[in-house]
């Protein structure tokens, strides 16, 4: 295999990037070229909000080609073209063959929520202290229990879902929380998302894990439920406060999480003629929020 390492301008990265996968790259990937040195910038979008940007305003474009004399080519005929002024090669290297699929596996290890409740890789063994597993691989939809929101909404469940209670996982993503759970006694479990994909993956993750869910869209979420769980971000939780709380029992739970504690009085005034939302636990800058209605 080898790389094609290119340098542009953000307005030159969309251009740049169909021509090489019209050349056949095997992938393609945009960097920040100044990641790491104080030019440095950040991108990010939330649901509802403006896409961010193509790239950055110093991009590396990263093309992998399967032969050197392929790579060779696509570079010389990239410079040939119009749109390529004001970027550079900056050089093809090899890169070394490997095994792909246990590479990919070997980052993702069990995550422990609790000393006894443990996310679990198919890959993987269970660590001997884990008395409760959910078994994830990572697939197409959010929420494999390595982000802090998803650790945080596991550890509420855990702590404090209730036998024969009925759960709403909003925006249920690979369906980890619905699971959760259904592990943990909850026995009228439903899952709702915007994203087909996101169904089928909550509805194959939870007849892997030999619990019964009722996934399906948003339109699915029908009445009120002893807790609600919404681990999204924090324009679309502002947005859905009166839905979200309409579906909660009265005496039940709001858990909230995808919100930077910089968001936090955001989401409480927006909450506020519902519930008061407290901070209920806080990881690398991230908030769980809860409260009982």
């Amino acid at each position: 295999m080898f790389e094609l390492r290119l340098l542009c301008p953000e307005h030159r990265v969309e251009a740049l990037s169909d021509a090489l996968d019209a050349l056949d790259a095997l992938s393609v990937s945009v960097e920040d070229a100044d990641a790491q040195t104080e030019h440095e910038h950040a991108l990010f979008g939330e649901p509802g909000m403006p896409a961010p940007k193509e790239g950055w305003n110093r991009s590396r474009i990263l093309a992998l080609f399967q032969a050197h004399a392929v790579a060779q080519e696509a570079a010389e005929l990239l410079q040939a073209q119009d749109f390529f002024e004001d970027c550079h090669v900056v050089g093809i290297v090899a890169v070394p063959d490997q095994d792909w699929v246990r590479l990919t596996q070997s980052q993702f290890a069990p995550v422990g929520i609790t000393p006894t409740f443990w996310i679990v890789p198919t890959w993987h063994e269970p660590p001997s202290q884990a008395q409760q597993v959910i078994r994830l691989d990572p697939g197409l939809a959010f929420g494999t229990g390595t982000h802090p929101t998803t650790r945080m909404c596991l550890g509420w469940i855990a702590a404090h879902t209730q036998r024969g209670s009925r759960v709403l996982d909003y925006g249920c993503g690979s369906g980890i929380l619905a699971i959760g759970a259904a592990k943990f006694g909850a026995t009228d479990v439903v899952g709702v998302d915007i994203d087909d994909a996101a169904v089928s993956s909550t509805l194959l993750n939870a007849q892997a894990n030999r619990v019964s869910i009722h996934a399906g869209q948003v339109e699915a979420a029908q009445g009120q439920f002893d807790t609600v769980v919404a681990n999204i971000l924090a324009t679309p939780l502002k947005v859905l406060a009166p839905l979200l709380c309409a579906h909660v029992k009265p005496g039940g739970s709001l858990v909230l999480a995808g919100i930077l504690e910089r968001q936090a009085q955001e989401l409480t005034d927006a909450y506020a003629a519902y519930c008061t939302l407290q901070v209920s636990d806080a990881q690398e800058g991230w908030v769980l929020m809860t409260a009982r209605l």
